[in-house]
């Protein structure tokens, strides 16, 4: 595992630390892989993947289950003290090698260019700074390394846009644990200098009601250059 504490991505001790969120995500997010179908979803974010692997901001770390033999080692990346010690007990469950490591999505505690691919799941709606989160995501990232990403955001129309950005201004942040519902994922990525891959639209849960987490996108992108032979 290509850690580190010292050179282009010092990190401080993490600010993150939210244990009531915590909880009350290790417990809906368990639900959800079968009643929002996201066992499913997790499958198609990570499928085809290989080589080495940084997971951003891994949770409790429940990708680990459905990544593919063909990957040689994932690196997850998890600020929050509970929610890092889940993803440490679902590592040891893992097919694969996860190293859980503590760190910030805007100060990535790895090396420049040390991964083929990036995966974001659920996170860029809770990190401090999108930009510079994104701009570590290109730093690890090899040449021409994909970026995997299950988001959710802004969307459902005039009326669900402007809840959504009342709500960030005000109770959302403070109750969820930083996270923010009217972010525009695919938007970032292109503003961060990722050439932009296939993607769709996702409503969870399919039917029934909307809320202002409903709307998701999943899907690729590249950090420009050529890459590697494998």
């Amino acid at each position: 595992m290509r850690l580190m504490s010292a050179g282009s991505a010092k990190v401080a001790p993490s600010p993150v630390h939210h244990p009531v969120f915590a909880r009350f995500y290790a417990r809906i997010s368990v639900g959800a892989e079968t009643r929002f179908g996201m066992a499913g979803v997790r499958e198609r974010l990570l499928a085809g993947l290989s080589g080495r692997v940084i997971e951003v901001g891994a949770g409790n770390g429940l990708n680990f289950a459905h990544y593919p033999a063909a990957v040689a080692e994932v690196v997850a990346i998890e600020p929050e003290p509970l929610l890092r010690q889940l993803a440490l007990e679902a590592a040891l469950r893992a097919q694969v090698p996860v190293d859980v490591a503590p760190g910030a999505a805007e100060a990535l505690p790895v090396k420049s260019e040390a991964f083929d691919a990036v995966v974001l799941s659920l996170v860029l709606c809770s990190v401090r700074d999108v930009a510079r989160a994104l701009g570590e995501v290109r730093r690890v990232l090899r040449p021409g390394g994909e970026v995997r990403f299950f988001e959710h955001g802004r969307g459902g129309g005039r009326v669900m846009t402007l809840t959504q950005q009342a709500l960030d201004r005000t109770v959302w942040p403070a109750l969820f644990g930083g996270c923010h519902v009217a972010r525009e994922p695919v938007a970032a990525l292109r503003e961060a200098g990722f050439e932009l891959g296939p993607y769709r639209q996702l409503l969870l849960p399919k039917t029934g009601l909307r809320t202002p987490t409903s709307f998701a996108t999943l899907g690729v992108a590249w950090r420009p250059g050529e890459p590697e032979a494998r």
